[in-house]
């Protein structure tokens, strides 16, 4: 055989999509297989069923020790006027309104107090939403070139770029709320309401004074007050550090959330376990629009649990799972007794070996 013929068969085999001879590639691996019987299925129901029913009853408990007040002021009366905040806002585009909502807290709310707001109806999981940012200003890497991905809230009227720019930071929530009880405003507290890793990773401040570093750069169109005069009481506050911010720019994964707002401010002697039970008045800034796309708004006060808010939803899908099982574990029985074969024949021992018949 001449060289030539020698070459052209190695290449012709090194060429060949055939897989080695492997245990591998060949399938000839041992394998293992549940076969699934009564005396293995059964047990396994009774067993989830019986772990996940007191898992639930447990975490429903600790749900239930959290004390929750939801208000709804999305239609609240005009303070001195004639029609509602959402009216008002809907005939003059921009305006701020002025409402109250008085209400009884039928309890204690002892321990942490903290302050949300909710919003229904209102997609911030829409993809075009969520990618319209930019990080890079965010961090406080100021460029007259905003990332593509803010357009159409990249520049404003005049030319200048956007700070910060997007569609998250111009939607902002604006509302003011504010608590109060016979008359006194109770204090509460813009701080420490974002997270940390948020506040010292994902957002910066631009070096130097914040008011230069932004004298070329124009606010958000939906808002009131520019980047550096969020907090004019807390300069430390401002810029992309604010927490409100900084808790808005999380965007939600469901159309009905709520945010973190405020928190009881519990250095106050009178405030120091909580708010008591009695009158109180929910005074708002109504400035946020929602009727358009058929959304409401809520003010929520909170304390929290061992496993934080309160949240009954884990401690219901264990015990409806736990139930579920328990169910059908006593209904599959049932079905074997009754169907089984008779305990007089000997029973057949399945295993992977055995032969079909």
């Amino acid at each position: 055989m001449s060289t030539q013929n020698v070459g052209n068969e190695e290449n012709a085999a090194s060429k060949s999509k055939r897989p080695s001879d492997s245990a591998f590639k060949q399938q000839r691996l041992p394998a293992w297989q549940p076969v699934l019987t009564a005396r293995t299925v059964l047990p396994t129901f009774f067993v989830i069923g019986v772990l996940f029913i007191p898992i639930g009853v447990v975490l429903l408990h600790f749900s239930n020790t959290a004390n929750e007040l939801i208000i709804d002021y999305t239609n609240c009366d005009q303070v001195g006027g004639t029609e509602t905040c959402a009216k008002f806002l809907k005939n003059n585009t921009g305006g701020t309104c002025i409402c109250q909502k008085n209400f009884i807290l039928p309890s204690d709310f002892n321990g942490d107090v903290y302050m949300y707001y909710g919003l229904t109806n209102y997609y911030q999981n829409h993809r075009r939403y969520v990618k319209s940012r930019d990080d890079e200003q965010l961090l406080g890497r100021l460029s007259l070139t905003p990332s593509s991905d803010c357009t159409p809230f990249a520049y404003a009227d005049d030319g200048k770029p956007i700070a910060p720019c997007g569609a998250i930071a111009n939607s902002l929530f604006n509302d003011t709320l504010t608590l109060s009880q016979d008359g006194k405003v109770i204090d509460l507290l813009n701080t420490g309401i974002a997270w940390p890793s948020d506040k010292s990773v994902k957002f910066r401040n631009p070096e130097g004074n914040l008011t230069l570093a932004l004298k070329d750069y124009a606010k958000p169109l939906f808002w009131q007050k520019s980047l550096d005069q969020l907090d004019i009481d807390n300069p430390e506050n401002n810029g992309f550090q604010n927490e409100d911010l900084i808790v808005w720019m999380r965007t939600a994964a469901l159309p009905s959330f709520r945010k973190l707002y405020r928190r009881l401010d519990q250095t106050k002697s009178q405030f120091a376990k909580g708010l008591k039970a009695g009158n109180y008045t929910l005074n708002i800034n109504y400035n946020y629009p929602v009727v358009s796309f058929d959304g409401t708004k809520r003010m929520i006060l909170s304390t929290t649990s061992v496993l934080g808010g309160k949240n009954p939803f884990l401690g219901i899908a264990y015990i409806v799972v736990g139930a579920i099982c328990v169910t059908l574990g006593l209904a599959l029985l049932f079905i074997h007794m009754r169907c089984s074969r008779s305990s007089n024949m000997e029973m057949i021992n399945v295993n992977p070996h055995t032969q079909y018949s």
